[in-house]
């Protein structure tokens, strides 16, 4: 780990891992990545942090930071490496949206398609989780322990909505957004034209770690929709340009112009999870009520205890034919909240643009929702604010 490089703690098969991999990649500056097993990240990195977590990212002053947005915000801020943010006004909200749609909205999906199929991959994610255990500990030793934190990690789906009831209109929501995915990424190496943003990272969380790399969803990803299999390829390698294409890319369209093959991906997003999004600020806002003290700073957590993931209480409402019910995912609304307030700082030709876009999207009311107070990230954890 040398000096003047970031060093990045995570896991091959962790999905915000590969958020942040593919960022520092593509933002091109020097860093090193250390398997999560490393004897460093547990007796000094996670004690700092809090709780045990991956990512995290040391800067090269020292500064340990986790979350990737956080990380993002921080290598942004230094005025390094590449650019990987539009210049249109409404180009940076679509971006902050999709980022916040793929690390949230898809995490429970990419979970289910490793878990919900683990006996035909169980070797694979095996070996995977081997990884994240020490390499002091003899191999065998760390596979068994591997198997042990599979155990939990497989535990998490009913908090995240995964049922049986459930599962085929997930797999169909599923399958709705690859087809307009392989639709884009046909005509586009990115989401937002020929240059990555914020709405390729936030994407690459689910689709590389879990649907890209494990084998059921790999091989689902590869036979229905190639051309996202190899956006997730295109997203591990510093080159921006793609001669896939017959104009290879390098920029963001002029004119702060969305391309009309993302729309449809838009729609999809906003008509998938808008109606989860609408139940996560109707539950924040009834704990939020029931608080005798809810003062500035108050963690948000149901339990109190300091989560990489809190919810405030369960949530149950109508999505595509069934009932959804699972745990409130506050995380969302705080992400989705940087997108809102993007849109709420447009005015003029800016404003209206990004208006017309919501109205032919169905995105309209969702970018409307608002919890009754607002929720900050201080210190590893959310809070209100």
């Amino acid at each position: 780990m040398a000096t003047g490089r970031y060093t990045l703690w995570g896991t091959p098969h962790s999905l915000y891992t590969g958020k942040a991999r593919s960022y520092l990649i593509k933002k091109q500056v020097p860093f090193d990545e250390v398997l999560v097993g490393d004897p460093y990240f547990a007796g000094t990195v996670v004690p700092q942090i809090g709780h045990f977590v991956a990512p995290v990212v040391r800067t090269p002053q020292g500064e340990l930071i986790q979350d990737t947005t956080a990380i993002i915000d921080h290598v942004e801020a230094q005025g390094e490496g590449v650019v990987l943010a539009p210049a249109g006004a409404v180009q940076r909200v679509v971006a902050e949206f999709l980022d916040a749609f793929g690390s949230n909205y898809l995490l429970p999906l990419a979970m289910h398609y490793r878990w919900s199929y683990r006996d035909r991959q169980d070797l694979f994610l095996q070996v995977e989780f081997a990884r994240a255990i020490p390499n002091t500990m003899p191999y065998e030793n760390r596979l068994a322990t591997a198997q042990m934190l599979m155990g939990k990690f497989a535990g998490f789906l009913p908090n995240l909505g995964v049922t049986a009831a459930v599962i085929p209109a997930m797999e169909d929501s599923y399958a709705e957004l690859l087809a307009v995915l392989e639709a884009h990424f046909r005509a586009h190496p990115y989401l937002l034209g020929g240059r990555p943003s914020a709405a390729d990272f936030g994407m690459m969380a689910p689709l590389y770690a879990h649907l890209a790399r494990d084998p059921v969803p790999a091989m689902l990803m590869r036979t229905t929709a190639p051309n996202v299999a190899r956006w997730t390829e295109r997203m591990n390698v510093a080159e921006i340009p793609d001669s896939d294409y017959p104009d290879p890319g390098g920029d963001y369209p002029a004119d702060d112009a969305i391309p009309e093959t993302l729309e449809a991906v838009l729609k999809v997003a906003f008509a998938h999870w808008g109606p989860g999004l609408a139940a996560d600020v109707a539950q924040f806002d009834r704990w939020l009520a029931g608080l005798s003290d809810p003062a500035p700073g108050t963690l948000v957590s149901q339990s109190g205890e300091r989560q990489v993931h809190p919810h405030v209480g369960r949530v149950s409402y109508a999505w595509r034919g069934v009932t959804m019910e699972r745990g409130s995912q506050p995380h969302s609304l705080w992400q989705l909240a940087r997108a809102q307030a993007m849109a709420d700082g447009l005015d003029g030709a800016a404003r209206d643009r990004l208006t017309a876009l919501l109205t032919r999207t169905g995105g309209t009311d969702t970018m409307a929702l608002r919890t009754a107070r607002p929720i900050l990230r201080q210190n590893n954890v959310l809070v209100l604010g």
